[in-house]
C-alpha cells in the first residue's frame, strides 16, 4: 500500500441551524429583539430629551405622562437589547424573559398609539412575530443547542 492511501472521512458535523430550520426564528427572533430594543431606546430618549416630538392631543397620553412614557419605553428597550444579546448566545434563560419583554412592549405600544401611531403599529406587529418566534420554535433551538455541546 501506498503512503497516500484514502482515508475515510469523517462524519461531517452539522452546524444547528442544519439539524432544525425552524431554530432560525430564534435568530430572526433574537434580531428583532435586539433592534427593536435599540428602537425603543431612543424613543425614550427622544420622549425625555425632546417633549415636542411627538404629537399628543388634547387628552395627553394614555396611562403616564410623555415623561412618563420615556422611562418606560427606556426601561424596556435597555431589556431588550439585553436579552437579545441573550437569544444571540443560545441561552436557555433569555426565551422567557423575551416572550415577557415583547408582550410589554406591545402593550406599551398599543397605548402608545395615539403618540406615534405608525411606528406604534409597526412594533406592535413585530413584537408578536418575535413572541411567535420564541414560543413555537425555542424547543427547536434548545434542542439544537444540546446536541452541539
Amino acid at each position: 500500500m501506498s503512503d497516500h492511501a484514502v482515508r475515510p472521512a469523517a462524519p461531517a458535523q452539522e452546524s444547528p441551524a442544519e439539524e432544525s430550520g425552524w431554530a432560525r426564528w430564534i435568530f430572526f427572533g433574537a434580531t428583532m429583539m435586539f433592534l427593536l430594543g435599540s428602537f425603543t431606546l431612543v424613543e425614550g430618549l427622544t420622549a425625555l430629551l425632546d417633549p415636542q416630538y411627538y404629537a399628543v392631543t388634547s387628552h395627553g397620553t394614555l396611562l403616564f405622562s410623555l415623561t412618563g412614557w420615556g422611562w418606560v419605553h427606556l426601561v424596556l428597550g435597555a431589556a431588550a437589547v439585553v436579552t437579545g444579546l441573550g437569544l444571540f448566545a443560545r441561552a436557555g434563560w433569555a426565551r422567557y424573559p423575551g416572550v415577557a419583554i415583547a408582550g410589554l412592549s406591545a402593550l406599551a405600544h398599543l397605548t402608545f398609539l395615539p403618540s406615534a401611531p405608525f411606528w406604534a403599529l409597526i412594533v406592535l406587529t413585530l413584537d408578536i412575530l418575535v413572541i411567535w418566534a420564541l414560543v413555537a420554535h425555542a424547543p427547536d433551538a434548545l434542542r439544537t443547542r444540546h446536541r452541539s455541546r
